[in-house]
């Protein structure tokens, strides 16, 4: 539940944060001069802020498409990012969102329309060139659609335009939106999983892996194209049971048919970021694992996490046409 708005002043009157105002009637309002201001302080608690996060609504100006990091993409050659949104309901404990912002509160970017014409101009650059925009990076894709509707207003946009492909990454069952609306064969509405094991310990407010893999079914019913994206794979001592029982589980409900890509990517966070997640969960058994740093990056020992990433790709490769498969290429990890 959402008790306070924070509005900037130059968006107060825009017909799109009356509306998000509108479905949180009980919440106090608080005019703010920038989004900023209330984000970016220092010496905020992203612990304690998670617990109640307030929304803030504000007006992204510049930016708003941006290139993918080099190795992302599901066989685009062009592969872009917008971020209508910064951060996210769900509390996972190896997300980078808490290491990159010291805010654990929602902010939310109500000029939807600017978003969709850098998109139109995006691809009208490169008409001939195959362009992939992901939705979901700094936020889920469809977790606090209830509140912005944005996926419901970016479908339009896609239709328009059939040689570009939107993804909208997300471990949220909130698909009354997509059930809603006529399927469109450049959208993949792609899923986030780890092992029902590791997703019950670092997963926190996440539906589960059972709950994601019937929304997908669902989706595939009525004709949505689909993506899994099992990133970051992360590593136990039971991770080979742990992965086969995962993939068994998917596959089970879900059609190779149905699938537009399978992508999958080892644990790996920037120094800094990692240092942070030290800070505010080190008692949690994935900070406290056989980690190794190197050139700015923390991940797994390059044995374990070649051992991860090999066993992940065989049992894949097992089940889908590797024409789908889309593995998350990275520089070497660390010795």
């Amino acid at each position: 539940m959402i008790s306070y708005i924070y509005i900037e002043q130059g968006i107060a009157d825009h017909p799109r944060t009356r509306e998000i105002c509108g479905r949180f009637p009980k919440a106090v309002r608080v005019a703010c001069e920038r989004y900023g201001e209330v984000f970016n302080p220092r010496s905020q608690s992203f612990r304690l802020q998670k617990q109640r996060p307030a929304l803030i609504l504000a007006r992204k100006p510049n930016r708003l498409v941006q290139p993918t990091p080099v190795g992302y993409g599901i066989g685009a050659e062009r592969n872009y990012y917008f971020s209508h949104m910064l951060n996210c309901v769900y509390d996972c404990r190896y997300c980078f969102l808490q290491g990159m912002y010291r805010s654990a509160h929602y902010v939310v970017f109500v000029n939807f329309e600017d978003f969709f014409t850098a998109i139109e101009d995006t691809v009208a650059e490169a008409p001939n060139d195959p362009t992939c925009f992901f939705s979901g990076y700094d936020c889920d894709s469809l977790a606090f659609e209830g509140g912005t509707r944005f996926v419901e207003n970016i479908l339009p946009i896609f239709r328009q335009l059939p040689d570009a492909w939107l993804e909208l990454r997300t471990k949220s069952t909130r698909i009354e939106t997509l059930l809603a609306a006529e399927p469109i064969p450049n959208v993949v509405v792609a899923f986030s999983f780890t092992p029902e094991e590791v997703s019950e310990a670092l997963e926190h407010k996440v539906p589960s892996v059972a709950r994601r893999i019937a929304a997908m079914a669902g989706l595939a019913e009525r004709g949505w194209r689909l993506g899994l994206r099992f990133d970051p794979l992360i590593y136990s001592a039971d991770f080979r049971a742990q992965y086969q029982r995962l993939f068994e589980q998917v596959f089970a409900r879900i059609n190779s048919e149905a699938l537009h890509s399978v992508s999958l990517g080892p644990f790996r966070l920037p120094t800094g970021f990692f240092r942070q997640l030290e800070r505010l969960y080190g008692d949690e058994p994935l900070v406290a694992g056989p980690m190794s740093q190197q050139a700015g990056m923390v991940s797994y020992r390059s044995d374990l996490e070649a051992e991860l990433v090999g066993f992940c790709t065989e049992e894949l490769l097992g089940r889908v046409p590797k024409e789908v498969f889309f593995p998350c290429q990275l520089p070497a990890a660390a010795e």
